[in-house]
């Protein structure tokens, strides 16, 4: 809300208070002020004059020659190339002297060898925002009313020795929408009264009714509670007078004629926006307020066709919807220059029709954003009425006597009760009964005292923000001032700020991931309905889970929530591999949502997971060495290093597996053992050579999984152990096996028999080939045998080493390879 200092003015006694002073104490009471420019940007020396002539420059063809009457006792002569200069048409002169914005100084000057004593000025060179101007005026010469006086400093004639005070208001307070509630405002922070425009002094009637001419009902009551229209004939459309039109463009708004200015110059003076219907488009005479009906269409005031829906509030006529209630008017109802008689309207609408309207439509208007907020619901009908008054003044009107209305429920003002010791004690102060009485009084409340201490507050309807005790105490405390309450030290117990367990190990995952050279990459937790059904056995799809739709999606690719992270994943990688950077390695934690309710009746359920994708090569070529392309070896490894880090190596096992969308042959369900058993919590691999294709990617290597076993089970304590002191013996064994036989399934068998005094095993080798048959292969195992306070014997070792031996014989069927 942009706030004319020198229009506020009119309604508040503000000398001694210089407009920067007045936006710091607002800004102090709770009505934060962004700026305060001036209007005037850096204008002097220009004054109001008439054109008395004007000739063709004799070496010019578009320049002209004027002699000008500027009030200063001669007649100045001024070259000027502004088409729409002519003889008696005033306009501001720019004298010698005179300075301009943009540091521009006039100066007696030759051009083409006549003489210019001076300028005549454009809007825009006066440094107005020519756009909010008149379109008759916004080229060339900023042409004034005739009934301009000569010689009268233009800063005074347009307005421009003034300040704007721009308002960034929030929500609560749309009191301030207009320049009442500013004065209001004003009023309560400086002590001074506010002086109201009385419109029936002005408002002369002519013998006739309004219901004579208009008739109005409300058929949507729950969407209008109040319509009030007053009929206006023998009306002559023209422009607004100069001080109207100033002050629409301080507010900025552009002038268009006397009728639609003066609504909404009433908009912003009262906060009340209102409309004008050409009476002789009503057919006959009939206003309803209704729901649109299935299939209506209305053409609004900006030319648009509008397919409306039952939601949507309509004005209408005898015949068809004539506006956009509360939004925009309709252009068959539309006052044009051939209109002689007008019906005004003043409503309160409800906010949530409106603002889904507007919303939907996307339709914001200033009338729009005022009825969203719910404005001040007791000015309906004062707002009519001195929108009335000024049409009566300024475009030649004859008010018919009263109003046409339909009133469903009355504005009452809400009625608070609230005590001196809840006050203090809320804000921590010790004010006294007469201090909070003085801001009831200040702020323009009807308090009502139940005893010294409590009072009944009757609240103004224009203040519809409180509601509750705790509204008026914040309204104390601003108005005894912020910074006037009593710093309270803090008591009670104190505890030290920690991250809880899953937040410490996502953060420590971030850094051992990163530091393994995987960037984090945070992805959209919406996607499509496509990507959503990628890796049923990650999606949940498998259980019977579903998706979480989006009540309104910003499109079809973003209208469901993940139930995977790695498909979000995958689709940067493809952006990423479409501009060539192809050697990628990232990750992301993050949230996936899935639901088992066709229709959600409660919160979907919230798994966090760990993915991430590997393409491209592991190192890049040098001089001295080939690429490396990643492979599935660096994907598990990424993973070992994870549980390595949480203490969970004993625990997770690798099993092959054949998950829709990972390459069959290629990928391992992870397995953690829990609760006495073992639970598949994720699952790393290949893409499916399909898939790949699909998203235009090579090799790509993946893995996805569930956090909160991790979250229950890690131990990120760090162990210390003492250094080795006595040597190892090393044994290697090579044993034939059925060719199904997984490595772990062996590396398991050994340690579980060959008891403590083995510290570690791994398979170095697998060998297949003829000689040892189609079905079988061999593995090669190397373990190491130490015992922790003293050396091993021969006898020691071969025992543990002829146990593991004899259980891969009886338990895998293993031979000895020769």
């Amino acid at each position: 809300m942009n706030v004319s200092y020198r229009w506020l003015k009119e309604y508040i006694d503000l000398s001694g208070i210089e407009p920067k002073e007045l936006a710091a104490l607002m800004t102090r009471g709770g009505i934060e002020i962004d700026s305060v420019p001036s209007r005037n940007q850096g204008v002097s020396g220009v004054v109001a004059g008439l054109v008395l002539t004007r000739e063709k420059h004799p070496d010019a063809d578009k320049l002209s020659v004027c002699t000008v009457d500027a009030g200063t006792g001669e007649t100045l002569q001024i070259v000027c190339g502004a088409p729409n200069v002519a003889a008696g048409r005033k306009v501001p002169v720019a004298l010698v002297g005179a300075k301009l914005p943009g540091g521009l100084t006039i100066k007696r000057a030759k051009l083409r060898g006549v003489e210019s004593q001076g300028m005549l000025c454009s809007a825009r060179e006066l440094g107005i925002n020519d756009k909010l101007l008149p379109k008759e005026v916004q080229e060339g010469l900023y042409l004034l009313p005739e009934e301009t006086e000569i010689g009268r400093d233009i800063l005074e004639v347009l307005a421009l020795d003034d300040s704007i005070l721009e308002l960034d208001l929030t929500p609560n307070r749309s009191d301030c929408l207009s320049m009442i509630g500013v004065a209001y405002e004003a009023s309560a922070l400086t002590g001074r009264k506010v002086k109201l425009p009385d419109p029936s002094q002005e408002l002369n009637a002519s013998t006739d009714k309004a219901s004579d001419h208009v008739r109005v009902s409300i058929t949507a009551k729950e969407h209008c509670s109040h319509y009030s229209a007053r009929y206006i004939k023998n009306v002559k459309i023209g422009p607004s007078p100069l001080w109207m039109q100033n002050r629409l463009i301080a507010a900025g708004v552009r002038p268009i004629s006397n009728v639609v200015d003066i609504t909404n110059y009433v908009m912003l003076e009262y906060g009340q926006p209102l409309h004008a219907f050409d009476a002789a488009k009503v057919a006959g005479g009939r206003i309803d307020v209704r729901l649109a009906r299935e299939g209506e269409t209305l053409v609004t005031l900006d030319g648009q066709e509008r397919k409306l829906e039952p939601h949507m509030l309509l004005i209408t006529d005898a015949e068809k919807p004539i506006g956009l209630a509360g939004v925009m008017g309709g252009l068959n109802s539309e006052v044009t220059n051939d209109t002689t008689a007008i019906i005004l309207e003043s409503a309160r609408f409800d906010g949530g029709t409106i603002r889904r309207t507007s919303r939907q439509l996307g339709l914001r208007s200033e009338a729009s954003a005022r009825f969203e907020k719910e404005v001040d619901p007791g000015r309906v009908r004062d707002a009519l009425d001195r929108a009335a008054s000024l049409m009566v003044k300024y475009a030649s009107g004859l008010a018919a006597e009263g109003a046409a209305e339909a009133v469903v429920s009355e504005a009452a003002p809400a009625v608070v009760t609230v005590t001196l010791d809840r006050i203090n004690r809320f804000l921590g102060t010790s004010l006294s009964s007469l201090e909070v009485s003085t801001i009831w009084s200040r702020l323009g409340f009807h308090a009502k005292g139940t005893t010294d201490e409590e009072w009944q507050v009757t609240v103004p309807t224009r203040r519809g923000d409180i509601t509750r005790d705790v509204d008026l105490i914040e309204e104390v405390a601003r108005l005894h001032g912020y910074d006037e309450i009593p710093t309270t030290p803090i008591e009670g117990p104190t505890t030290t700020g920690a991250l809880t367990k899953p937040q410490a190990i996502r953060r420590e995952l971030r850094a051992l991931l990163a530091g393994n050279g995987l960037n984090e990459a945070v992805c959209y937790s919406v996607t499509s309905a496509g990507r959503a059904a990628l890796f049923p056995a990650l999606n949940g799809a498998a259980e019977g889970s579903l998706a979480v739709p989006l009540a309104m999606p910003m499109s079809e690719e973003r209208s469901l929530l993940r139930t995977a992270v790695l498909p979000s994943l995958l689709e940067a990688a493809a952006y990423n591999i479409a501009r060539k950077n192809s050697d990628i390695a990232m990750f992301e934690i993050a949230s996936v949502f899935r639901t088992k309710e066709a229709a959600l009746t409660k919160l979907p359920e919230e798994k966090p997971r760990l993915a991430f994708v590997l393409h491209g090569n592991r190192t890049a070529s040098a001089w001295n060495r080939a690429a490396e392309k990643a492979d599935f070896y660096d994907a598990k490894g990424v993973l070992e290093a994870v549980f390595e880090r949480f203490g969970l190596s004993g625990s997770v096992t690798y099993e092959a597996a054949q998950p829709e969308h990972f390459h069959p042959g290629r990928t391992a369900a992870v397995k953690l053992r829990m609760g006495g058993g073992s639970v598949t919590i994720g699952y790393v691999g290949q893409l499916h050579p399909d898939l790949q294709r699909e998203l235009d990617l090579g090799d790509t290597f993946a893995a996805e999984l569930e956090l909160a076993p991790l979250y229950e089970l890690a131990d990120s304590s760090i162990v210390y152990q003492a250094l080795p002191r006595y040597p190892a013996v090393e044994r290697d064994l090579a044993v034939v096996v059925g060719r199904e036989v997984a490595g772990e399934a062996l590396l398991g068998a050994i340690r579980s028999t060959a008891g403590e005094l083995l510290e570690s095993s791994r398979v170095f080798d697998i060998y297949t080939g003829e000689r040892l048959g189609a079905d079988k292969k061999s593995v090669a195992i190397a373990l190491v045998y130490r015992h922790p306070e003293r050396t091993l014997t021969d006898e020691e070792v071969t025992e543990a080493h002829g146990r593991v031996l004899a259980e891969l014989e009886q338990s895998f069927g293993a031979e000895l390879r020769k």
